[in-house]
């Protein structure tokens, strides 16, 4: 733990806190929590504490009218719908562009069977190679659409700044609707087509703006169930179907999505993944319950967003990263047990090799991070820019979130094949990532740095030639002089309650889990406690991983584990604490089922996050 780091407070005003505890009957610090979080009272946390399908759904704010473009967009869907027309969906290779895909392709195909079952909709889709296309709309898959009798193209998780595929597609005479949630961050032109739909587009009044390009879909598929329905032989019948039955199913694929691209659970994506995350518990389509088993959770509960962060998303991402993504659509889609659990099964193993091929790539990379530590022990105040040759670029987004978590400081991994380097990007807290790449993009005008980027202040992704890489280094280094100060290159470590260890009770840790799921904008509750004593010598787990007993005056010791990751090494943080010290500690808390040393545990323990000698 770095001894520099700031412990932050995450701010609310006491008296409204107070109120609200009362209000609720729940402890001061749950209060303290909700009001940081944007909760105004008692009425609010309600919803917050409690998401419900039908609030979602009949809520005015939510409801996808509000999104620019969607009456063209239904207009155009309902006419290819009438008359049978193919419709292409053009995807994307990650957790959001294939999940997306899935719910657009059964929505047209549930709404087609409704409305006359001897006209079936004729939906086919098209999720691109990461490596062979990379991302965005190609023409040449657009000509190949057209000649194949294609006369309707809708976009998922992409699509914003395909200006010039638009043109060609109506040169071609494809129609296309663009649905997309990424920012068109200097983009003076939008794609000239039937309708786009991006809440993010100037003059879209759809409040929340940070939906993912599924979650788009899905208030496409939720106008598209509402337009139907009277168009249907029981209006009645197909609204409740579909509120029963399609819209949590659909919103199973949007919650995976919304956790898998980390946009943050605030709001309306809040309440997508926690409605979502609940229709996961014992899930039916053969592909998700098979690769949930595959990824060892229970399925007779919803999983945690972590769970679906960690175990659920990385093999559905495999397939993109290392191999063909369609194959995501596919395990979705099949009825066929065999099928499904075959591809299920691909994406488990595909997963075991992008986690081998980032372990190597893990390895040259700690080499070259030690050559970079100066005499003081510390990195360059600088972006971090790492390149090989023998990278996958498949992983090569994971390993920049690993340098920046070793190291601090926004990094650059780039894996160069064939003359072209193409790279990923994660930043910290405070600089800007995409703003550094159009300032090194746009040094000579004349010349463009790069072949193609894009992204957002914490993420981006580019390709530019190899031998322009002394150019990048040095335009991305100039622009951090200027840009990345002393101050955001200190850690800053955000608490969200002091409490006492012995207030920490099964019922404390049952209000934690209300304020789930947790995820960017909504984090996991970090509290602090101040003076704690350290109950006999730190014990060593595997050589690398600590557990103390901490106590606070009367109260019961509880078990505060520390696990060596990224750049904290708890074995040295603790080797100097003896019994008896009074440690001021930040952690999250636990609930451990057990068994430990073959005994059952039902007990609460503590995940340290940082800890450091008593302030006196």
């Amino acid at each position: 733990m770095n001894a520099n780091s700031k412990w932050q407070l995450r701010s609310a005003d006491v008296d409204t806190a107070r109120a609200l505890a009362s209000a609720l009957g729940c402890p001061d610090a749950i209060a303290h929590i909700l009001i940081a979080r944007g909760v105004k009272d008692a009425a609010e946390a309600s919803l917050f504490l409690n998401p419900s399908l039908g609030a979602y759904l009949d809520d005015p704010a939510t409801h996808p009218a509000l999104m620019l473009g969607m009456p063209a967009a239904l207009e155009r869907i309902f006419a290819a719908l009438r008359r049978s027309e193919p419709i292409l969906i053009y995807g994307d290779y990650d957790v959001d562009g294939t999940t997306a895909t899935v719910l657009l392709k059964t929505a047209l195909e549930r709404i087609a069977l409704a409305l006359n079952e001897k006209l079936p909709a004729i939906v086919r889709y098209h999720v691109p190679h990461r490596i062979r296309e990379g991302y965005g709309m190609r023409a040449s898959v657009l000509a190949e659409a057209a000649a194949d009798g294609i006369r309707l193209v809708i976009s998922v998780d992409t699509g914003i700044r395909a200006v010039q595929e638009a043109k060609e597609a109506r040169a071609l005479g494809l129609d296309l609707i663009v649905t997309d949630h990424h920012l068109p961050d200097g983009v003076v032109e939008l794609p000239d087509c039937v309708a786009v739909i991006n809440p993010t587009q100037p003059g879209c009044r759809y409040p929340c703006k940070q939906l993912c390009g599924a979650a788009v879909v899905f208030k496409l598929a939720q106008a598209l169930l509402e337009a139907a329905a009277p168009l249907t032989d029981d209006p009645d019948d197909f609204r409740a179907r579909a509120r029963e039955k399609l819209i949590p199913s659909f919103l199973k694929l949007v919650a995976i999505a919304t956790i898998a691209d980390s946009v943050p659970l605030v709001g309306e994506n809040r309440t997508i993944a926690a409605l979502g995350l609940a229709a996961l518990a014992n899930p039916v389509q053969p592909g998700l319950r098979h690769l949930m088993h595959l990824a060892r959770l229970p399925l007779d509960r919803p999983p945690t967003a972590t769970e679906v962060a960690f175990r659920i998303a990385p093999r559905i991402n495999a397939a993109g990263r290392m191999d063909v993504a369609s194959d995501v659509v596919e395990m979705f889609l099949t009825r066929d047990v065999a099928r499904a659990h075959e591809l299920a099964e691909k994406l488990d193993r595909l997963n075991q090799e992008r986690r081998d091929s980032e372990a190597a790539a893990l390895d040259g990379i700690e080499e070259k991070l030690i050559s970079l530590i100066d005499m003081n022990g510390s990195y360059p105040a600088d972006c971090i820019i790492l390149d090989s040759p023998d990278w996958h670029r498949g992983v090569i987004g994971i390993l920049a979130s690993r340098v920046v978590e070793r190291t601090g400081r926004p990094a650059l991994v780039i894996a160069c094949e064939n003359g072209t380097a193409h790279g990923s990007g994660r930043s910290i807290a405070g600089f800007h990532l995409l703003d550094a790449i159009l300032a090194a993009d746009s040094v000579d005008t004349a010349a463009p740095l790069f072949h193609r980027f894009g992204g957002h202040a914490h993420a981006v992704g580019f390709s530019l030639p190899t031998d322009r890489l002394p150019w990048l280094r040095e335009r991305i280094s100039s622009h951090c002089a200027a840009q990345l100060t002393a101050e955001a290159l200190i850690p800053q470590v955000h608490y969200d309650a002091e409490v006492r260890i012995g207030d920490l009770t099964h019922g404390f840790y049952g209000w934690t889990e209300r304020i789930a799921p947790f995820g960017l904008g909504n984090p996991e509750p970090v509290f602090c406690t101040r003076g704690a004593v350290v109950a006999g010598p730190a014990r060593l787990i595997q050589e690398k991983h600590v557990c103390l007993q901490l106590r606070q005056q009367e109260s019961p010791a509880i078990s505060a584990l520390g696990w060596s990751r990224n750049s904290v090494q708890w074995p040295t943080v603790c080797s100097a604490l003896q019994g008896g010290a009074a440690v001021d500690v930040l952690y999250k808390l636990r609930h451990n089922t057990g068994p430990y040393a073959g005994v059952a545990f039902d007990g609460l323990e503590l995940e340290l996050v940082g800890l450091r000698p008593a302030a006196e």
